[in-house]
This record gives C-alpha cells, sequence and structure tokens, in this order.
C-alpha cells in the first residue's frame, strides 16, 4: 500500500501469496485500503460493545502526512477464504525504537481475524515473515500503530464498551495469539472512576496540605501550542523510564495539537508547577467513542453535525484521562504523590459541572504500583486489561 508505507522503499514481492486454504494479499491501492479498513464490521456485527471507528480517521493513521512514518515503515495485509476477507494484519519497523532499545524489535498490529487457527497463523506468519527480513529477531505487539497510539489486545473487561483511542478485540483473539507461539511480556490496565464517588482521606489531607506547594492552572486556548509543548515536555522526561517508552517528536507533538484543538476543553488540561516550574500535568479528553457509537463510522453526511452537537451542546457522560505525568525528580516521592493528587483533585471539579459520570483512566503499566495506589485513592478500580505480545523469531525464514 503505497500511501501506508512512504518509508518503505523494498520492491513488492509480488501482489498475493498463499497459505492453506488462504490468500495473503498485500495491501498497496486504495481499494486494498477499503477493504482492510471495513474487514472489523464483519468480525463485530454481533458484538454490542464494540464501536465502529471513524473511517475518516482510520485512513488518515495510514496517511503520508502522519508523522509516524518520518521514523517508521508499514506494510499491511489481508487474508482472504475465497473472495471473502477475513483476517488482516500491519507490520511496523520503528527507527525510534531501534536507537533507543537496539533490540532488533519488530512490531505488529492492526490484528482483526476469525475464529480460526489458519487464519491466525497466516497474518502473524506473514508479519513475522516481513520484519525479520529486514533484521529484525522478535516481533511484539499489537500496536495501532505505535506505543503511543492504541495498543494492547483486551484480554478482560469485554462486557463494557471502550474508550476512545482504546481497543476492543473477541474473546478468542488472545487464545489464537498464543497458539501461534507468542507469550505476555506485559499488561495494560484500565481504570474507571465514578466522579461521583468521593476521594480518600489521604488524598484529600494531601490537597490541603499542598495549597501552599502547588499551583495549578488551566491549559489557555491563546497559548494553547506553547502550553502543548510545555506537557509533552514533561510527558517526555516523566515517562522516559517506563516500559517501551518512544518519545513524541516535535512533528508529531504539532500534528497532535491540531488534532486535540478541536476536542479538548481548557478546563479539562491542566499544568501544575513547583516554586514556578512545571512538575506535572493531565490531559482530560470527552470520550469520543461515547459520541460516535451511532454513526457506523462515517462522518458524511449527517454524521459530523451529530457529532458536533453531542460534544459541545449535550456534553457527553464519560471521558477519559489521556495523558498524565509527574517529572522524574519527583517521582518517588512525597511531593510527586501530591502532585498527581492535585492535577486529578483540581480537574474533578471542572467534570463534575460539565456533568460528566465516568472517566477512564488508561493505560497503566502493570507494575506501576505506584500510579495504581495513587487512582485507587482517587477512587479507581480496574475494569479492564490489555496484553502486549511477543515473540522470538527463528534466525531465518523456514
Amino acid at each position: 500500500m503505497k500511501d501506508a508505507t512512504p518509508a518503505d522503499t523494498t520492491p513488492p514481492a509480488g501482489a498475493a501469496r498463499t497459505h492453506g486454504s488462504l490468500r495473503i494479499v498485500k495491501v498497496e491501492s486504495r481499494s486494498d485500503l477499503t477493504t482492510f479498513l471495513h474487514l472489523p464490521w464483519s468480525l463485530y456485527q454481533d458484538d454490542e460493545q464494540w464501536i465502529p471507528p471513524l473511517l475518516y480517521e482510520q485512513r488518515l493513521l495510514f496517511s503520508p502526512k502522519n508523522p509516524y512514518f518520518d521514523h517508521a515503515t508499514c506494510r499491511c495485509w489481508i487474508a482472504f477464504r475465497g473472495r471473502r476477507p477475513v483476517g488482516r494484519i500491519s507490520a511496523q519497523i520503528d527507527r525510534l525504537h531501534l536507537d533507543r532499545y537496539d533490540d532488533a524489535t519488530g512490531f505488529f498490529g492492526m490484528l482483526e481475524a476469525e475464529d480460526s487457527g489458519e487464519t491466525f497463523q497466516a497474518i502473524l506468519g506473514t508479519a513475522e515473515d516481513w520484519v525479520r527480513g529486514r533484521g529484525m529477531q522478535r516481533i511484539r505487539g499489537p500496536f495501532n500503530l505505535s506505543i503511543n497510539q492504541e495498543c494492547g489486545l483486551l484480554v478482560d473487561g469485554f462486557e463494557t464498551q471502550p474508550a476512545m483511542m482504546m481497543g476492543h478485540a473477541r474473546r478468542y483473539y488472545a487464545t489464537r495469539v498464543e497458539q501461534c507461539g507468542y507469550t505476555k511480556e506485559k499488561d495494560l490496565l484500565a481504570y474507571a472512576i465514578d466522579t461521583g464517588v468521593e476521594p480518600s482521606k489521604a488524598m484529600n489531607l494531601i490537597l490541603k496540605r499542598t495549597n501552599n506547594t502547588i499551583a495549578t492552572r488551566t491549559v489557555s486556548r491563546k497559548s494553547f501550542q506553547h502550553d502543548l509543548d510545555m506537557i509533552f515536555d514533561i510527558f517526555n522526561d516523566a515517562w522516559s523510564d517506563n516500559w517501551g517508552f518512544i518519545p513524541f517528536t516535535r512533528r508529531e507533538i504539532t500534528h497532535m495539537a491540531n488534532d486535540l484543538k478541536l476536542l479538548i476543553n481548557e478546563r479539562l488540561a491542566r499544568i501544575a508547577c513547583v516554586d514556578g516550574q512545571p512538575a506535572a500535568f493531565i490531559v482530560l479528553l470527552p470520550n469520543l467513542n461515547e459520541a460516535i457509537a451511532d454513526l457506523n463510522g462515517r462522518l458524511f453526511p449527517l454524521g459530523w453535525l451529530k457529532l458536533l452537537w453531542r460534544l459541545k451542546v449535550r456534553r457527553l457522560r464519560t471521558g477519559r484521562i489521556l495523558l498524565m505525568g509527574v517529572r522524574k525528580a519527583f517521582q518517588g516521592t512525597a511531593l510527586g504523590a501530591a502532585l498527581a493528587y492535585r492535577v486529578i483533585g483540581d480537574t474533578r471539579q471542572e467534570v463534575v459541572d460539565l456533568g460528566m459520570k465516568e472517566l477512564e483512566l488508561s493505560w497503566i503499566l502493570e507494575d506501576n504500583i505506584g500510579v495504581q495506589s495513587i487512582i485507587k485513592d482517587c477512587g479507581g478500580r480496574e475494569y479492564k486489561r490489555y496484553r502486549i505480545f511477543s515473540r522470538q523469531l527463528s534466525a531465518s525464514i523456514p
């Protein structure tokens, strides 16, 4: 697919290959991409919790204008049984990841397939061959397309709808992936917070004690880019030691700023300072999935009007804390915990005033016990779990 692999100059190896009763087709044309993006509709037609993604946004993900492709290459495939598409997958190699970790690891993503071991083996095997052919010794995923976008395979929490930029899956997916030789590498947790639940006594005490130590302010629309630069500067510092971390590039920050301007309520993005220096932040967005659930993936002709009305007039009852971070210098200290409590606590009343009843805070690494404790003090409960799988690759293609 030309528009999905702007940095991939590998000569094509043929439009299709066979795998048992399946035909694996490389996505190369706009028509192929349409088939690739529409596949989930047939797989989730009887799943009431699945929310059709906006096809416009999905196409933008694979556009050459996506700054992810400044540092990554990607290839996509569709599995056909006869003339019927029954599976899909992408494979990615991220130079920023390789520069940082030097671990010869490639990635897979966009995983969707029928309940068939043959189909999962075929598409995963195709992604493995592609990354192996480019010198990779391990494959990890799913990532759609990077760790800074939608990632992880849902393994617990199928009975509720996903929040924006979080995935959904059929219950058999994880079993089929494991049958292909993959093992768990890391779990990512999603927490639900009922905005009506009172914070713990410990949190209230810390908020009271830090009134004169920590100052918080909301993001200003007049200085939006400057404030967003400040947020991502804190983010890249705060998350730098986290598993799998890849920093946002300047182009990615600018790109995200343009997207967030349409969604963000400046009252729901907050920066905390200690002695006048930015030290922590939080970014909370209305849950777009709530607004698009009945649009069937389409903004035109009238979907965009419904979306705007729901976001600006009716308002939404759910939101997602998309990003949060405390500078590394404060992590593991009482002041660091206080900073986290403050950005959450000072945003809570704004959320209540806007009529939001429930928030998702995601994702959190399963071994980040400190942050999990803070979330629980704020009334959070784990309600979804996503898994990153990996597999060591053989030295050569069989």
